[in-house]
């Protein structure tokens, strides 16, 4: 049988087809609507991007890629909706395109594979069905919502630069456009790297904390940081949201579940990006910090190591039938 996800069931790696099987985490967001983070592992890719790499840009193998979004499009049966992110506020309306599909796992506007089709945002919003809005990530901290009343949903790319912009007004405010009720809408903040390990320095920390005050850090490693999470539930505070899903208990329960996976084992003794998985785990203080749990891409921790190369989850969410 498929297992997808890591929901206390033991997980298949292949489908009944041989193919591999993406590990996810599903989140319910609200009564009509479930967000879904994706790990490093359940796909086909290799080397500095093993093994679940679903960004194209950053020099994986293309039909590693294409197999990957299309494996993670058949275990969340559901069409991927993706744009071009650029650190921005803009908001891309998913409806526009319902039902035109320009590959075979959905809506793909990143421009991938040379493709012309490149949409520039960092937020999208739907009021479709089994639509899944995805965001890359590999630090940057992904926001999905969703209004049960309205059937709105919608996805968010918050790195330092898009909050900054107002990227989360800017959604709030295309979900408003489209029905929903400010009080209606539940959110959840996905993985990220925490404020104990965002290193930014001294000058771009004070004009965070100017706008978002009490979020500069003293990092782990010594120097001045910034938390963009905890930047995050002030805007959302701000705007009206005051329901946030707390995504931190399924999270630890799915890394804790896999602490012993074979494939998570083996992409940490190759990746060169510190320890052994058990040194790792242990010594682990943040589940969703994606620089300290190996289960995430992290653009910073692949930095530290040396590595030319890194993957991008996905954070999708997606409006129930």
């Amino acid at each position: 049988m498929q297992e997808t996800s890591v929901a206390g069931m033991p997980l298949a790696h292949e489908d009944e087809d041989g193919l591999p099987i993406p590990v996810t985490i599903p989140v319910p967001l609200g009564s009509r609507a479930h967000a879904v983070f994706t790990t490093r592992l359940g796909g086909i890719s290799e080397g500095s991007f093993a093994s679940l790499n679903l960004g194209g840009k950053a020099g994986d193998d293309f039909k590693s890629v294409f197999s990957n979004r299309c494996a993670l499009q058949r275990a969340l049966k559901a069409d991927l909706c993706l744009v071009s992110q650029v650190h921005g506020n803009s908001v891309f309306d998913a409806d526009e395109i319902v039902d035109s599909w320009d590959t075979s796992y959905g809506f793909d506007a990143t421009g991938f594979a040379d493709s012309q089709l490149q949409i520039e945002a960092d937020a999208q919003v739907s009021t479709a069905c089994s639509l899944a809005l995805g965001m890359f990530a590999a630090d940057c901290l992904p926001v999905l919502l969703a209004d049960s009343e309205s059937g709105v949903v919608a996805a968010a790319h918050c790195g330092r630069k898009g909050l900054m912009a107002g990227v989360l007004d800017s959604v709030i405010e295309a979900m408003c456009k489209k029905g929903a009720n400010r009080s209606s809408i539940t959110a959840v903040l996905g993985p990220c790297i925490c404020g104990d390990c965002y290193e930014v320095g001294e000058e771009i920390a004070c004009d965070f904390e100017r706008r978002y005050p009490q979020t500069a850090t003293r990092t782990r490693f010594g120097g001045v940081g910034i938390d963009i999470a905890q930047a995050a539930r002030i805007d959302l505070a701000l705007a009206g949201v005051a329901n946030v899903v707390e995504a931190l208990p399924r999270v630890t329960a799915a890394t804790q579940y896999l602490a012993k996976d074979e494939e998570l084992q083996t992409i940490c003794k190759v990746d060169g990006e510190g320890e052994a998985l058990e040194n790792r785990l242990q010594a682990l203080q943040n589940p969703m910090c994606t620089l300290e749990n190996p289960l995430w891409y992290s653009h910073r921790r692949a930095g530290l190591a040396g590595k030319s190369h890194e993957g991008r989850m996905l954070a999708l969410v997606i409006k129930d039938k």
